[in-house]
């Protein structure tokens, strides 16, 4: 048998009101309309619900018996189509988890971690390193953000720029660079890529070609801190962010110039599946996400 769920909202205030015309003044409906709704429910019920003892009317054992349960069923039902959108930080006990590349990792997580303990200490946070290939992990819920350069527009996805980063060139402090680099001396010197998916080519190849120069490119490794390593042994120079990078490239004691050619930043994206859109915790995530690329970029 299909039941139509509306009628617990009447049969709520029939039993909380004792009258049809006070459910009616409650759910806002006519007292015809009510008393219509309470034949359909004394028809479904077996049961007359109401019953009229003088001037008023008065409810049946049966409806005694189930006014409690009535009740608290409309009230949840009202609960769960009006979801609560108040957050308590200080009750949040959730897992975040996030996905980014190691430069990212190493200047905005740690800001991201102190935001969170002094925020919200049941909050923890889990940070992964990028696939060398797209997967469905963000799709299927498996990580909650993607922080990097963002991915290709489907309706699906969420992508906001959160914060844009020029590039410089890294080298090792004795580099014969290190004082001046041109774009001539750029090209000339060996090159290490850094590419999730291996990719020996960037955009600043043909900006080389548009001048009639090609460099060398040596290796492409998956992650900066293994670029900056190499660089760091050798005379390979690494092409990188400027503000993002600055503790990687610090911890490897290299100095950085200015990309010698004329470059837009690199954007920094978040990327969030849609079905987080409205929820308040996931909102919050990406607000201290947003503090703390703002810290790392403002030192």
């Amino acid at each position: 048998m299909q039941l139509d769920l509306n009628l617990l909202t009447v049969l709520d205030a029939l039993l909380e009101e004792g009258s049809v015309m006070g459910a009616a003044e409650r759910l806002h409906l006519s007292s015809p309309a009510v008393s219509r709704t309470l034949g359909r429910l004394r028809k479904v019920t077996g049961d007359d619900i109401l019953v009229r003892t003088g001037h008023s009317m008065t409810p049946t054992p049966y409806a005694l018996a189930v006014r409690e349960e009535v009740h608290r069923l409309v009230r949840q039902a009202r609960d769960v189509l009006s979801p609560a959108r108040e957050l308590d930080l200080g009750e949040l006990d959730r897992t975040f988890t996030i996905q980014c590349h190691d430069a990212l990792a190493a200047s905005v997580v740690p800001v991201l971690i102190g935001r969170l303990q002094e925020r919200a200490p049941r909050a923890r946070l889990r940070v992964l390193a990028e696939n060398s290939a797209d997967t469905d992990d963000l799709r299927l819920g498996r990580f909650d953000l993607e922080l990097g350069g963002g991915r290709p527009a489907l309706p699906e996805f969420r992508t906001e720029t959160f914060a844009e980063d020029p590039l410089v060139v890294a080298m090792r402090r004795g580099h014969p660079c290190a004082r001046s680099l041109d774009l001539r001396s750029y090209a000339a010197h060996p090159h290490v890529v850094v590419s999730r998916r291996g990719r020996l080519t960037a955009p600043i190849d043909d900006v080389l070609a548009a001048e009639g120069l090609s460099r060398r490119v040596v290796a492409a490794v998956a992650t900066l801190a293994m670029a900056l390593q190499t660089a760091a042994r050798g005379d390979a120079l690494v092409t990188c962010t400027a503000v993002l990078s600055r503790p990687l490239v610090e911890a490897f004691g290299l100095v950085t110039r200015p990309l010698p050619a004329e470059s837009p930043p690199a954007p920094i994206s978040c990327t969030w599946h849609q079905r987080y859109d409205s929820d308040p915790a996931h909102a919050w995530l990406r607000e201290q996400v947003r503090a703390a690329l703002d810290v790392a970029t403002a030192g």
